[in-house]
């Protein structure tokens, strides 16, 4: 009789987890996206859910998505080697269209933690634990082949980085989704925990979508890597990658209000655009140079 009760309450709580799973994808495809057109080929995509309406929480999500062909919009790679700089600083810096903060970086010395190549020079190598072995965010990377943007996965190798053939190469991860298939991912608080997050993905028609969930505050929740990675799936990704986030999560658009940061930065504990964290390095979206 009580195993039959076990099973009976195993059976219904599931049922409660993939009801609200389905009224999650369904609240993610039926949303009337705020949509501002940036530049050619580059579209603003803002949403606030704010009735406490996907995954039981509030949440303030910003995309731009990009068509990833190299031709009118081009990706690129902004970094320091030991310096620190706001992610829009980079971006006007680099006359850029747009900007979403990379990887993982020393917060006290500056520069990344992770392999970064900028236009064929290696500005960063990555730093191993005690025992010799990656972080799960050098276990892929983000490459960059003639202004088109896609994911790479780790092959086991030691020096897998340093023959990744395109010029452009950032180290980043956990990878979420690879090829429509999802990964494993172990349940440390920082999978588990909500945070703000920072994610790229691409879709089986190429295009790419740069994205920000902004979180710790109670107009946004911030998401675990097991929504994000749902987010995006919902979003119409079949590959996708987390970045960098928590403070440093900021996707800042040129031209845009409030300095051109859209989210909602946290390292002044703030809900307001002002409290962006120096990075080390960024992802860009500039206008392809006239040949």
């Amino acid at each position: 009789m009580l195993k039959k009760l076990f099973f009976a309450l195993a059976l219904l709580t599931s049922g409660f987890l993939a009801f609200g799973q389905n009224a999650d994808s369904i609240t993610v495809v039926k949303t009337k996206w705020k949509k501002n057109k940036i530049a050619r080929q580059v579209i603003l995509f803002r949403h606030h859910f704010d009735q406490k309406n996907l995954f039981a929480a509030n949440e303030n999500i910003s995309f731009l998505e990009i068509k990833n062909t190299g031709r009118k919009a081009v990706f690129a790679l902004a970094a320091e080697e030991k310096a620190l700089i706001s992610t829009s600083n980079f971006g006007l810096r680099d006359t850029a269209i747009a900007a979403i903060n990379g990887n993982f970086f020393d917060v006290k010395n500056g520069g990344s933690v992770d392999f970064v190549r900028v236009n064929g020079k290696t500005i960063n190598t990555n730093r191993l634990d005690k025992n010799g072995n990656r972080a799960r965010h050098q276990e892929a990377a983000v490459v960059i082949d003639k202004g088109k943007i896609s994911i790479k996965k780790w092959d086991g190798s030691s020096d897998w980085e340093t023959k990744l053939r395109e010029e452009n190469v950032l180290l980043n991860g956990p990878l979420l989704t690879m090829n429509n298939v999802d990964e494993v991912l172990d349940t440390a608080g920082f999978n588990r925990l909500r945070h703000p997050r920072t994610c790229l993905g691409i879709k089986p028609n190429g295009r790419a979508i740069l994205l920000t969930v902004d979180g710790r505050n109670e107009n946004s929740a911030g998401m675990s890597l097991f929504e994000l990675t749902k987010l995006m799936r919902w979003l119409g990704c079949n590959s996708a990658i987390n970045f960098d986030g928590g403070g440093s999560t900021t996707l800042w658009v040129n031209g845009m209000p409030d300095g051109g940061v859209i989210n909602y930065p946290t390292d002044n504990k703030k809900w307001d655009h002002e409290g962006q964290r120096k990075v080390a390095n960024v992802v860009l979206v500039k206008k392809r140079a006239k040949r």
